[in-house]
């Protein structure tokens, strides 16, 4: 869902309920990384710096002084929600998912357990150094020691057979197909053509930095493909139709123009 953010802020969303989202993801590992005392105090000295700076630059624009009732407030509400963090975490989340925000935090270190998956992508993506270690020749992924492979962990066989420079290449033909869709929705007349380019963009998006970030174990693992490389008929398609109803889109666009 959170792919949409970017047609919804083109179309005239606030950037701050993208910073509330943040703050609070924030928060929350925060959190459970440092504890909710040391948590409670980088809050408070944090808005406290904040309220200095805003009252001083509100003095020299001799603009009235900024309340502190609201930044009170503001303190308050968020060492109530980092209070609230650990039952949310050990209550609301089911064992599969504290399992792997433990993996990724460093809280918990199971290599052979559920770290498992995880441990053997890195491994693999590191192994292949520089220029990898050729097609088809990557000792992790051709010898099965990587679970999936060859649809959500597509990356790590990537990073070792092609090594940084194919990793980089993928990176950035993704980012380039991103940055071609925005381009491409921008310059669209129709208000729901310019919609859907930015979702079908949102969607690109987030799947290729869902999907590496996992492979890299910098985000807990997710059963989501990374376009057009993951195996799977029913994600070709429907990555396929998404894409292709925006070409058919712009081209209506171009025949209307001429």
């Amino acid at each position: 869902m959170g792919a949409f953010f970017f047609a919804l802020h083109r179309e005239g969303l606030s950037l701050w309920y993208l910073s509330l989202v943040l703050v609070a993801i924030g928060l929350f590992l925060g959190t459970l990384v440092l504890g909710t005392w040391w948590i409670a105090l980088i809050i408070l000295l944090a808005m406290t710096i904040i309220y200095l700076l805003s009252r001083k630059r509100r003095h020299k624009a001799r603009l009235p002084k900024p309340r502190i009732l609201l930044f009170l407030i503001i303190s308050g509400v968020c060492v109530l929600y980092s209070l609230s963090t650990n039952y949310i975490f050990n209550n609301l989340l089911e064992d599969r998912h504290r399992n792997r925000i433990d993996i990724v935090l460093g809280r918990v270190e199971d290599n052979q357990g559920v770290g498992y998956n995880i441990n053997q992508s890195v491994i693999a993506v590191g192994s292949g150094g520089f220029v990898g270690k050729g097609l088809l020749e990557g000792t992790q992924t051709q010898g099965g020691f990587v679970p999936e492979q060859e649809t959500d962990f597509i990356f790590s066989a990537i990073g070792e057979e092609w090594g940084f420079i194919g990793a980089s290449l993928v990176i950035i033909l993704f980012m380039s197909l991103c940055y071609r869709l925005i381009i491409m929705a921008e310059r669209q007349k129709n208000q729901f053509a310019r919609i859907y380019g930015y979702s079908v963009a949102g969607i690109f998006f987030i799947h290729f930095f869902v999907n590496i970030g996992m492979v890299l174990g910098l985000l807990p693992t997710v059963g989501i493909p990374l376009p057009f490389m993951s195996y799977g008929g029913s994600g070709l398609w429907g990555f396929t139709i998404l894409l292709f109803i925006f070409v058919k889109l712009d081209g209506h666009r171009m025949s209307y123009e001429h």
